[in-house]
């Protein structure tokens, strides 16, 4: 018999781990990705980490311990960490290792399958370096420290620290990882930024991706009356490769709809396997650490059609409903906006007024310019367009105008 290629084999492999998940659990969908910040304030170093023991059962943790030490003692120099030749004050190093012991309460968190490796590496996502976890010399995520630019908006960011756990590392994790995960997001106060929430039809959805695109046609993918943005991608006219994107992750939430067979095994193979991957970021949204311990509900909770496909696999959920902060958002907007506008009123207004009378042709040339006030630099153009319309609207009934702005 011929010899299968890895990639079947590795899909097969991977197959297994998401059906005994689900038998194990009784949960049917899956998390699939993870990220969450938190502030280095909250992370407290083990007592292993800062003075390690060394009897003969925890010598392996103490010795790697001695090493990371050694590591950080030779950091000013950084031709570990990069070869940028800068040097790194007592806090960066304090920084890195609070980095290393987050990275490895995240291991402990996974299972026994998990290390931190020994040497820093350049960092993402703005962060400057980064502590990689491995499974089997694979990185399947990392811990950021350090901020990549000394700009005054990315400063606050040397306070922080990110952590990226892959898809790889929640198919592989320990039983009971999700939980776990989920206490040590609380235990550090961190924000969850990204959650993937997979729900897999490992013997085919009835109609396929047909079905799904006819379904967002019909209005099935609606929210509150309004529908969402659509992508596609793959081999839509032979059939093959497919996906479908509905909602955009700009938004906060978008679910990805594929033939998650022809990713694994290959076309070749026919693997009838669709997977409906829901992505929710933090754009407008809290996500709280529930959603670890129960993605299900927390799918169902996404659309009515989301709930339906849920039920088709079989599986019962009570739907949670991430709010968007869209009043929140607006309340922000409104009240920079007002405070700029009292400014300029009580402030300004005379010497602006002055110009425009005595000098017109001077006081144009003045208003070419692109800079905005710092405070309204964080909204976009469109923001704060229909900010000002609302807070110079002409009061009604009941309503807000000029006069209560400058009250």
């Amino acid at each position: 018999m011929s010899q299968q290629p890895k990639l079947i084999l590795d899909g097969r492999t991977i197959k297994v781990q998401l059906l005994a998940e689900r038998q194990r659990t009784g949960v049917a969908v899956h998390v699939d990705w993870l990220r969450f910040t938190c502030q280095r304030r909250h992370v407290l170093p083990d007592v292993d980490t800062l003075f390690p023991s060394y009897s003969d059962n925890q010598w392996d943790s103490a010795n790697r311990t001695r090493k990371l030490q050694a590591l950080l003692a030779t950091m000013p120099d950084c031709e570990v960490a990069g070869g940028d030749g800068l040097s790194f004050t007592p806090d960066q190093k304090a920084a890195a290792l609070d980095a290393f012991d987050l990275a490895q309460k995240v291991c402990d968190a996974l299972g026994p399958d998990f290390s931190v490796a020994i040497e820093v590496r350049r960092g993402h996502d703005f962060y400057r370096f980064r502590w990689s976890i491995m499974r089997e010399e694979a990185e399947v995520a990392w811990v950021g420290f350090l901020s990549s630019s000394s700009s005054p908006r990315q400063t606050a960011q040397n306070k922080t620290l990110h952590v990226n756990v892959f898809g790889s590392a929640c198919t592989f994790a320990s039983p009971g990882w999700r939980d776990r995960l989920a206490d040590l997001v609380d235990s550090v106060n961190g924000d969850i930024t990204r959650a993937d929430l997979a729900l897999d039809f490992f013997d085919g959805y009835p109609g396929g991706l047909d079905r799904v695109m006819q379904d967002y046609r019909d209005g099935l993918c609606d929210v509150s009356g309004k529908r969402p943005s659509s992508t596609v991608a793959g081999d839509w006219a032979n059939g093959h490769a497919r996906s479908f994107y509905i909602g955009s992750k700009q938004n906060g939430k978008q679910t990805n709809v594929y033939e998650k067979g022809d990713q694994l095994f290959g076309v070749e193979e026919g693997s009838p396997w669709v997977r409906f991957e829901l992505r929710y970021g933090n754009k407008l949204r809290v996500l709280s650490s529930d959603i670890l311990r129960r993605p299900a509900d927390f799918f169902a909770g996404a659309s009515d059609w989301h709930n339906a496909v849920l039920h088709e696999s079989k599986a019962q959920a009570t739907p949670q409903v991430v709010e968007v902060e869209k009043r929140r958002q607006l309340e922000t907007v409104d009240a920079e906006v007002s405070r700029n506008y009292r400014w300029v009123v009580n402030t300004a207004l005379p010497s602006l007024a002055a110009w425009a009378m005595e000098a017109p042709e001077s006081f144009l040339d003045l208003l070419k310019t692109n800079d905005r006030p710092g405070r309204l630099k964080k909204f976009s153009l469109s923001e704060r367009m229909a900010s000002m319309a609302r807070v110079l609207s002409i009061p009604s009934a009941g309503g807000r105008g000029l006069s209560a702005v400058c009250a």
